[in-house]
């Protein structure tokens, strides 16, 4: 049975298997995520720090792209989900953070969790054909070849990296602390 803190999160399992551990750190993080950009209204989600022009909602489209990126597109090979199949990155490389302004908290959070729910899927299917060792589908420029754990590794990074700067956005906003 999982644990849930009092923010809602799910904690990560004490005791567990390679797969089960990544798995509960990375949900864990998306949970830690979640909780930094909740009950937040559009300004709350357009707020920035200092010089900084980063926002929770470019957070949020930015973490659906990188969701997309690195379990569809990298580990499956599948083609972009929208909105991503219609955005000229060569001419706007910034897109994901820049367009956040233009939507709703609505269609922020709805364009996250969606993403978040087609990597589990995806995870869920490539673990029932394989291990943490399998390689990706689509190699790097360089020929090289990520496998689902460091995927999910680096995935673990990613949001928390985000979630240190959602905890200065958000702390800026309402005053909301916590880990």
């Amino acid at each position: 049975m999982t644990q849930v803190d009092e923010q809602g999160r799910p904690e990560p399992p004490l005791a567990a298997d390679e797969t089960a551990t990544l798995l509960g750190f990375l949900d864990y993080q998306r949970a830690t995520f979640a909780w930094k950009c909740s009950g937040l209204d559009a300004a709350g989600l357009k707020a920035t720090v200092g010089v900084s022009s980063m926002t929770l909602g470019g957070m949020l489209k930015h973490l659906a792209y990188v969701e997309s990126y690195w379990f569809i597109r990298s580990l499956r090979g599948g083609e972009w989900p929208p909105p991503w199949d219609a955005v000229d990155w060569k001419s706007d490389r910034d897109w994901d953070w820049r367009s956040a302004a233009d939507d709703s908290p609505e269609q922020l959070f709805a364009l996250w969790q969606e993403a978040v729910s087609r990597s589990r899927s995806v995870v869920t299917e490539a673990l029932a054909g394989g291990d943490l060792g399998q390689p990706a589908k689509l190699s790097w420029a360089d020929g090289q070849t990520p496998g689902l754990r460091w995927i999910l590794c680096h995935m673990i990074e990613e949001y928390a990296r985000h979630n240190g700067h959602a905890d200065l956005i958000r702390e800026s906003v309402d005053g909301l602390t916590g880990e």
